[in-house]
C-alpha cells in the first residue's frame, strides 16, 4: 500500500459544495458531529463517494434518501450504539457480529461499520471479520480502487489511497491490492467485477482479468444466494453485455452459469447459423432493465445446444422452448430464486415461440388462446418477442415488428368487445352440475374443458347458448361417442 492521499476537494475552503455533495453533507452533519464529539473518526464510503464524483445515481441505485448511506468509523460497534443512541428514529444491530449498525434518522437510512479486514478461510462461505483502528487499512480491503476512496467528515475530505479517482475518470477497473489477493478475501467480487465493466463501462486490468481467468474456481465458495442477487445486479444495468461477455470469457459463468457459454455454439460452414450467444446478449440488451424480463432474455436459448439437429432445410433446433424452460427452472433453483421467480421466467421462456406459431394470421381463436397462455405476463412476453428479433435483415425485421403490432392490435379489439384478460367457461362448476344432474366428479371437469374450448373458439356465448351446447355435448358423450368432442366439431 503506498502513502495515504489526503486530497482537500476545492470547495473545502470556500466552502461553496456542489449540489451533489450537499446533499452528503446534509445526511450526514449532524451524525458527524456526534461522532466527533465522541472523539471518533467518521468517513463516509461506497457507492454513494463513487457516484458523486461521477455526478450520477449510480449503477441501478437511487440517490441520497433512496439507499443506505455507508460509513465506516474506529467506533466499536459498542461505541456506534452509544452514539446514535437519542438521535436515531430506529437503530438494529443484525450486522454487528461483523461490525455494522444500522440506524435511521432524518428520512435516510445509515450502515456504520467498525473499520475491518474481511477475508475468507479458503474452504469457507462465510467471511471472517477482523476489526482495524485506520481507515487506510479499512479501504484497502474493498472491492475495487474507485470503490476505495472515502470522504472524512465533517470536513468533506477526499481519501485516496489508491488513486481511486484517476481510474474513475480513465474508466479503469483496478483492484486495491493484488488482485488475486482481493478475489481470494471475497471470490465474489469477480462477479462483481462484471457488473462494474459494464455498468460503468469500464476497462478491466489485464492483471484484473487474468486473475478471474486463473481463480474463478474460487467462486465455488460463494453461496448460491449471494451469487444470484449479483447476477440480478449485472442483468439490470442498462447495458448488461460488456459483463456477460466478461464472464464467459474468463470461465467464470462456468462456476455458476454454464448453460451459458454452452451458447456458443461451433458454427457449421454448411448449414450456416447466428451465433446463439451473442444473439442471447443481443437480446438482454434490447429489453428494458426489469429484471424478470432480463433473465428471461438471458435464458430464453438455452435449450438450443441439446436440440440442435441438421437436416437438408439447414439447421434446427425443434422444441428448444420446452427443453429450456426446464432447464431455466433446474438452474434457477439451483441460484435459490423464490419460487414465482423461476415461474415466471421459465413460462417466458417456454412462450418466447409462441407468437411464431402464428404465421397465417391471427384469429380471433389464435388471439384468445395467445392471452389466456399468457396470462398476466403478456406485456413481458410481448417485449421479449419483440426484443427476439436481432436479424440484420431490414425486411424480415420490419416483417416481424408489422406482425406484432397486428397481434397487439388485434388484442386491443378484443378488449372491447369482451373480457379478454378473464377468459372462463360461460357456465361454472355448480351450473354444470345442475344442469347434467350429475355431482362432482371428473365429468364435470371435462365438461367445463369443453366449455372453455368453445370460449376459446368463439368468444362469448351467453349462459344459454351455452347450456344448449353443454346438453349437446353431453347427450353424444353418453351415447358412447367416447371422448368429448372437440369444440369446433359440436354445432
Amino acid at each position: 500500500m503506498g502513502s495515504v492521499r489526503w486530497l482537500p476537494l476545492p470547495w473545502t475552503v470556500v466552502r461553496n459544495i456542489p449540489p451533489r455533495f450537499a446533499q452528503l453533507e446534509a445526511a450526514t452533519s449532524e451524525l458527524a458531529a456526534r461522532f466527533r464529539d465522541a472523539g471518533h473518526s467518521l468517513y463516509l464510503v461506497g457507492g454513494s463517494v463513487r457516484d458523486a464524483l461521477l455526478n450520477s445515481g449510480g449503477v441501478g441505485q437511487g440517490w441520497v434518501g433512496e439507499r443506505d448511506i455507508d460509513l465506516t468509523t474506529d467506533a466499536t460497534p459498542e461505541e456506534i450504539e452509544a452514539v446514535v443512541a437519542g438521535w436515531a428514529e430506529a437503530v438494529w444491530d443484525q450486522g454487528k457480529a461483523f461490525g455494522t449498525i444500522g440506524c435511521r434518522a432524518q428520512g435516510h437510512t445509515y450502515e456504520i461499520t467498525t473499520h475491518r479486514a474481511d477475508i475468507y478461510r479458503r474452504d469457507s462461505r462465510k467471511p471472517e471479520v477482523t476489526f482495524g483502528h485506520d481507515i487506510e487499512t479499512d479501504l484497502a480491503r474493498r472491492d475495487f480502487t474507485i470503490n476505495a476512496m472515502a470522504l472524512r467528515l465533517p470536513e468533506m475530505q477526499l481519501v485516496d489511497p489508491f488513486d481511486g479517482i484517476v481510474d474513475l475518470v480513465n474508466r479503469r477497473l483496478r483492484t486495491p491490492l493484488a488482485p488475486e489477493i482481493s478475489f481470494d478475501d471475497d471470490p465474489l467480487r469477480m462477479l462483481r467485477a462484471a457488473r462494474f465493466i459494464a455498468g460503468y463501462d469500464c476497462t478491466p486490468d489485464p492483471a484484473l482479468v487474468e486473475a478471474v481467468r486463473t481463480g474463478h474456481h474460487r467462486l465455488s465458495i460463494v453461496s448460491a444466494e449471494r451469487i444470484r442477487d449479483e447476477l440480478d445486479r449485472l442483468v439490470t444495468v442498462p447495458r448488461p453485455s460488456p459483463g456477460l461477455w466478461f464472464i464467459v470469457q474468463t470461465g467464470l459463468a462456468e462456476e455458476f452459469l454454464p448453460e451459458l457459454p454452452a451458447l456458443a455454439l461451433e458454427q457449421d460452414p454448411i448449414h450456416r447459423h447466428k451465433d446463439v450467444l451473442a444473439h442471447t446478449f443481443a437480446v438482454v440488451d434490447k429489453t428494458s432493465p426489469d429484471r424478470l424480463v432480463r433473465l428471461a432474455a438471458l435464458f430464453h436459448d438455452i435449450g438450443k445446444p441439446r436440440t440442435r439437429a441438421f437436416g437438408p432445410g439447414g439447421v434446427t433446433f425443434h422444441h428448444h422452448e420446452v427443453v429450456g424452460a426446464r432447464m431455466t427452472r433446474e438452474r434457477m433453483e439451483a441460484l435459490r430464486y423464490s419460487s414465482e421467480d423461476v415461474k415466471v421466467v421459465s413460462r417466458l421462456v417456454e412462450l418466447h415461440l409462441r407468437f411464431h406459431t402464428y404465421r397465417l394470421g391471427w384469429t380471433d381463436k389464435a388471439v384468445r388462446r395467445y392471452v389466456r397462455d399468457a396470462g398476466p405476463l403478456l406485456a413481458q412476453l410481448n417485449e421479449l418477442t419483440r426484443c427476439d428479433c436481432t436479424t440484420r435483415n431490414p425486411a424480415r425485421a420490419k416483417a416481424l415488428a408489422t406482425r406484432m403490432d397486428e397481434l397487439e392490435r388485434r388484442i386491443a379489439e378484443l378488449r372491447e368487445q369482451e373480457a379478454l384478460d378473464a377468459i372462463r367457461p360461460d357456465l361454472d362448476g355448480n351450473q354444470v352440475m345442475e344442469i347434467l344432474g350429475i355431482p362432482p366428479g371428473r365429468a364435470v371437469g371435462e365438461a367445463l374443458d369443453y366449455l372453455l374450448e368453445l370460449r376459446l373458439e368463439e368468444g362469448p356465448l351467453g349462459e344459454e347458448r351455452a347450456r344448449q351446447r353443454l346438453l349437446s355435448w353431453w347427450k353424444d358423450r353418453s351415447m358412447g361417442a367416447g371422448s368429448p368432442p372437440s369444440a369446433g366439431s359440436v354445432r
